[in-house]
């Protein structure tokens, strides 16, 4: 998988995993903690030369509920996170890892209050970021891949209630799971 002009397609599951310290908001009083959710995943790569090729991975909307340390949880929000990368395949065999780069563009929706902030408006702004991944590919047959892999993405929002700036939420999640790769 992965001469000059192969596509391929992907289809399965990722979770989306911030890091555990997710920052501080309101001049550092307060700690963010962003829950964790896994959704469908497809991606598209179109190999440029042997073994080097972009992909694009998108997935359906994940959502993430949004806490405050000693407070308990004050919201939540959807998120997509379209990323682009120039990965690298090493080798020919029927394992074969791959390292690749790229920008993660972030848009968030959906944002709601409950609990200790319930009737405010949250806002979070889009992020721009860089995104590492890597993985392996397990052959199946001449056409397939099981692939297993792992992103990680630089998420940062700055947020806003109800149209106050109180803070940047540092999300830097790990993105991890597995899919069928189609080579057509």
């Amino acid at each position: 998988m992965g001469q000059t002009g192969d596509w391929t397609f992907g289809i399965g599951a990722h979770q989306v995993d911030p890091k555990s310290d997710n920052g501080s908001v309101v001049n550092g009083t307060l700690d963010v903690e962003v829950g964790s959710n896994v959704r469908p995943t497809i991606t598209v790569e179109y190999f440029i030369r042997d073994n080097l090729g972009i992909e694009v991975l998108a997935a359906w909307p994940f959502e993430h509920d949004i806490s405050i340390v000693g407070i308990g949880q004050v919201g939540s929000t959807k998120h997509l996170p379209p990323t682009v990368s120039l990965q690298y395949h090493f080798g020919q065999g029927t394992v074969k890892p791959f390292v690749g780069a790229g920008i993660n563009y972030t848009l968030f929706t959906s944002e709601e209050t409950e609990g200790a902030l319930a009737a405010n408006d949250l806002e979070l702004d889009d992020s721009f970021g860089l995104a590492l991944h890597a993985g392996i590919d397990f052959k199946v047959g001449e056409q397939g891949a099981v692939r297993i892999d792992a992103r990680w993405i630089d998420i940062d929002t700055d947020a806003k209630l109800n149209g106050v700036d109180i803070g940047t939420v540092n999300i830097d999640p790990l993105v991890y799971g597995a899919a069928y790769v189609f080579k057509f």
